[in-house]
């Protein structure tokens, strides 16, 4: 495909405002269930106005803004008229407590906060005087306190209407490719969060590129849930942007199956961790029906397996079994792709390895998962399966305009323009991780096949070395023990140990049916993980899912904890668990396992 070389990103907003300005933009649900939304027309206007109230603030070019929210409409907004001017949105996790927020606040050296709600204006005032370079904080909800400090959205709006346009033209005319669009903080999985400095061309190169591997249709709408602060939920908006389709905002992680009813998405981003949760539900839900139900859906598993086997295999599927697909399809599959509004042709799946045998599901019910990988330093794009050439386990080619390669260490490098300029304020990092002829150093292990496919093998840091002297990925072993229904997060063990064990977390919902079944008194997962019932059910789980895996990669002993959560500092916003916070919050009962022999 042709890159356009757009001199900033508001100049990739206005060409797609001149091709579909009345066409839908961005849609947001409300709390009745009916959505508002707004056109490519209207938001180029409000874009603009909210451009032009920063300059009222006295907002100068490469100042930084930050932005505490989940996602939702005035996240974009706002990041599109901070990029109109020059200036740089840096967003922040809402789910962050408030020592990481002011880190990054004064890390980042920003001098406004925009906040989602009055949580979030109540965790700003708390480190309010360790943060003095902020000069306002903009509420895009709610009440606003009594003080000058804070004002809502609607005030900061009305400050621009005596700037006039050609002030805000030439600050437009002033941002060139290289100036800093955003700088993005990583999750900080093993230490203190860095900062990606990416820049206007970073962005619309990357948006066009995404476009350009993918299979985004006119007139698709498709529906975000992911967190803005993530770099991987920013790309696919300007993604959305390049293509002209409509993006609706999800109201939140708790109402995602409503707001798939509503929005009917024709694609979505999404996680590994939300596809699980839904595959655990639907399998929880079939064996509760038992029964003929329960046999019917299984028959539907192993025709839909089938089919799955022969698309892959690109042959035609045979007259009979697409009778049986149809039947199997309006039985069971029907009501999965009806869970997600009926309208799904595909999904991106990324951040984090996807268990192939849940992508197989899925395709077997008729929806398509193309897995991809990025991280914060590329746009969180480098590789994605396509629509019409995938394959389960891998992560796919290359997009247009980048180049992959394997180090002579086995670590896959990326050159491209999809690579940030640097890490803000670390020059040591930033020498670490790109190289002089611009090629960028990732920390994941893979393969390159002849039709230039990519295989993610492991990470470099993340690599067990048993004492045996086998290595292993951990994070494969954990996505093949997480498909029990029963078990909802694992942590595996065994650097420099004679074998592997875990720190496994149990599936609510479903140990709570459990226990009621088997007569286990207690409601809270606190009690229930200490009773010997479920003990051994985590055994047999378990010791079924290590004959899918080799002898060395097997768990030989666990301990059930309650859930990783970000609140209690055992998983990052983008829910990966934070491993070396793990071992050490619960070396005691590392040790103890490995006491018993």
């Amino acid at each position: 495909m042709e890159i356009v070389d757009f001199r900033n990103i508001h100049h990739l907003l206005k060409e797609t405002v001149d091709r579909c300005g009345d066409q839908s933009a961005y849609k947001w649900i409300l709390d009745s269930g009916e959505t508002d939304s707004v056109t490519w027309n209207g938001f180029y206007v409000e874009a603009r106005a909210a451009a032009k109230s920063l300059i009222a603030l006295g907002v100068e070019k490469g100042d930084k803004v930050n932005i505490l929210s989940y996602t939702r409409y005035r996240w974009v907004l706002t990041d599109v008229a901070c990029a109109s001017i020059g200036s740089c949105a840096v967003g922040i996790y809402q789910s962050l407590l408030a020592n990481d927020v002011e880190y990054i606040v004064n890390h980042s050296d920003s001098v406004l906060v925009f906040a989602e709600d009055e949580g979030q204006v109540e965790k700003l005032f708390e480190i309010r005087d360790t943060i003095p370079n902020i000069r306002k904080v903009i509420l895009f909800s709610g009440t606003v306190p009594e003080d000058e400090w804070v004002m809502s959205y609607e005030d900061f709006l009305a400050l621009g209407a005596e700037v006039a346009d050609e002030v805000l033209q030439d600050r437009i005319d002033n941002v060139t490719p290289e100036d800093v669009a955003t700088i993005v903080y990583t999750s900080g999985t093993t230490g203190i969060p860095k900062g990606a400095v990416l820049t206007h061309d970073n962005v619309t190169f990357t948006a066009q590129s995404v476009y350009g591997s993918t299979q985004i249709l006119e007139g698709d709408e498709t529906l975000l849930f992911l967190p803005l602060a993530h770099i991987f939920a920013r790309t696919l908006v300007f993604s959305a942007l390049v293509s002209g389709v409509s993006t609706t905002f999800s109201r939140g992680i708790d109402s995602i199956g409503a707001d798939f009813l509503i929005a009917r998405p024709h694609w979505f981003p999404s996680v590994p961790r939300i596809f699980e949760k839904v595959h655990t539900k639907i399998i929880s839900g079939a064996e509760a029906k038992g029964g003929l139900a329960l046999k019917i859906f299984r028959w539907a598993c192993r025709v839909g397996d089938r089919v799955s086997d022969i698309k892959l295999a690109g042959k035609e599927i045979p007259p009979l079994t697409k009778i049986q697909y149809a039947i199997a399809t309006k039985l069971v599959f029907s009501k999965v792709q009806a869970a997600l509004g009926g309208r799904v042709r595909w999904c991106i799946s990324g951040a984090a390895p996807i268990n192939p045998s849940i992508a197989k599901f899925f395709h077997a019910a008729g929806i398509l998962i193309v897995e991809g990988i990025g991280m914060t330093e590329n746009m969180s794009f480098t590789n994605l399966n396509r629509y019409d050439n995938y394959r389960f386990g891998w992560v796919g080619l290359p997009g247009p305009g980048i180049e992959q390669k394997i180090g002579d260490d086995g670590e896959v490098l990326y050159r491209g323009r999809n690579i940030m300029r640097e890490y803000y304020k670390m020059p040591a990092e930033t020498a670490e991780t790109l190289t002089a002829d611009g090629w960028q150093h990732t920390g994941d292990l893979g393969e390159i096949d002849e039709e230039n496919f990519l295989r993610i093998t492991g990470r470099k840091k993340d690599l067990i070395i048993t004492a045996g002297g086998k290595n292993v990925a951990p994070s494969a072993v954990e996505g093949v023990v997480a498909t029990s229904k029963y078990i909802s997060q694992v942590c595996t063990i065994g650097d420099r140990r004679a074998h592997l064990t875990a720190l496994i977390t149990v599936d609510a919902d479903n140990i709570r049916q459990f226990a009621k079944e088997q007569g286990v008194s207690g409601e809270e997962t606190k009690d229930l993980i200490k009773d010997e019932r479920v003990v051994e059910l985590i055994q047999s789980e378990v010791t079924a899912k290590n004959k899918d895996l080799a002898s060395f990669e097997t768990i030989k002993k666990f301990r059930l904890l309650e859930e990783f959560t970000i609140e209690n500092g055992l998983l990052t916003p983008t829910m990966k668990i934070k491993r070396h916070v793990a071992l050490e919050r619960f070396s005691d009962l590392v040790e103890e396992m490995y006491s018993e022999g």
